[in-house]
C-alpha cells in the first residue's frame, strides 16, 4: 500500500533561509492542527529529527504559536529514532523534549516515543503495536497521520530509510529496525506504506549541501534508488519546504 501511488508534482515552497522555513512549517502545523481538531477531535503528527526541525519545534514552543494550538488534543509520534536511551545526545526524542515538550501543556499520554533503548526488532514491533492500538484501523488498512515531517539526507534518505538497506522496500510492516552500515548503528523507522498513507507529508530541507540531491529528486520524482523520491502520499503530492541555498540546482 502506498508504494504504487502515481507520481505527482511536488508542492515546492521556497524559503529565503532557515528562519523563514521554520516559520512556514510552524504555521502549517498550527493550521493543520486547528483543522484536524475541528474535524476529528485530535491532531496526529510524526516528527522528524535533525537540525532543521529543531528550529520549527522551538518556534512552536514560543508564546506566539503555543497558545494557538490545543495541545491536549495533539498526539506526537516519531518518524524515526536512533537506538539509544531517551537522554542520549543523539536521541531524536531528547531533542524534541528539550525544544518543545518541556515547554508546552501536552499530556504525557499524548507523547508516543519510539523506545530506542530496547532491542531494535522488539522496539519496532512494540511501536507498530502502539500504532495499531491508537489508530484502531481495520485489518489490511494503514494508519493515517494528519501530518508527517521528514528530513532529507545528502544520500537521498529520509526518516531512517537509507539507500542500500532493506528498509525502503518494506511493504508489510509499518515500523522496522534497520542496521545502517555506514553509521555502524541500528535505527528505527516508519516505512513507506505508512508514510504514504498520511494526509500531509512535508519535507523540511535547508543547507547548501542538500542542493545536489534536491535537484536529483525533483528531476526524477519516484526514482527507486532514492528513498525520499519514493514518498508519494496517496492523498496528493508531498510538500517540500526548501531554503534558497538548498534549491540552487532547481534554478539552473
Amino acid at each position: 500500500m502506498g508504494l504504487s501511488c502515481p507520481v505527482s508534482k511536488p508542492n515546492v515552497i521556497l524559503c529565503r533561509d532557515a528562519g523563514e522555513l521554520a516559520r512556514k512549517a510552524a504555521e502549517q502545523f498550527a493550521a493543520l492542527a486547528d483543522a484536524a481538531i475541528a474535524r476529528l477531535g485530535r491532531f496526529t503528527v510524526a516528527l522528524s529529527g535533525g537540525s532543521t526541525p529543531r528550529a520549527v519545534y522551538s518556534l512552536l514552543a514560543s508564546t506566539e504559536f503555543s497558545r494557538q494550538i490545543d495541545w491536549p488534543r495533539v498526539h506526537l509520534f516519531w518518524g524515526d529514532e536512533r537506538c539509544v536511551p531517551p537522554d542520549h545526545p543523539q536521541s531524536n526524542f531528547r531533542m524534541v523534549q528539550e525544544t518543545l515538550l518541556a515547554k508546552i501543556p501536552i499530556p504525557p499520554g499524548n507523547i508516543h516515543r519510539m523506545i530506542g533503548e530496547r532491542e531494535p526488532a522488539e522496539a519496532a514491533a512494540a511501536y507498530e503495536t502502539e500504532l495499531r492500538k491508537f489508530f484502531a484501523v481495520k485489518r489490511g488498512d494503514c494508519p493515517c497521520f494528519d501530518l508527517i515531517f521528514l528530513g532529507l539526507g545528502e544520500d537521498g534518505h529520509t526518516a531512517s530509510l537509507f539507500p542500500g538497506t532493506p528498509a525502503p522496500d518494506e511493504t508489510k510492516r509499518w515500523v522496522t529496525a534497520v542496521y545502517v552500515e555506514k553509521l555502524q548503528s541500528y535505527r528505527l523507522t516508519l516505512t513507506l506504506p505508512l508514510i504514504n498513507a498520511a494526509t500531509n507529508v512535508t519535507f523540511l530541507v535547508s543547507g547548501a549541501s542538500k542542493a545536489p540531491i534536491v535537484g536529483r529528486i525533483m528531476r526524477a520524482p519516484g526514482a527507486d534508488d532514492l528513498p525520499a523520491a519514493r514518498v508519494r502520499p496517496a492523498n496528493g503530492a508531498p510538500t517540500w519546504m526548501i531554503t534558497q541555498e538548498a534549491a540552487t540546482s532547481l534554478m539552473e
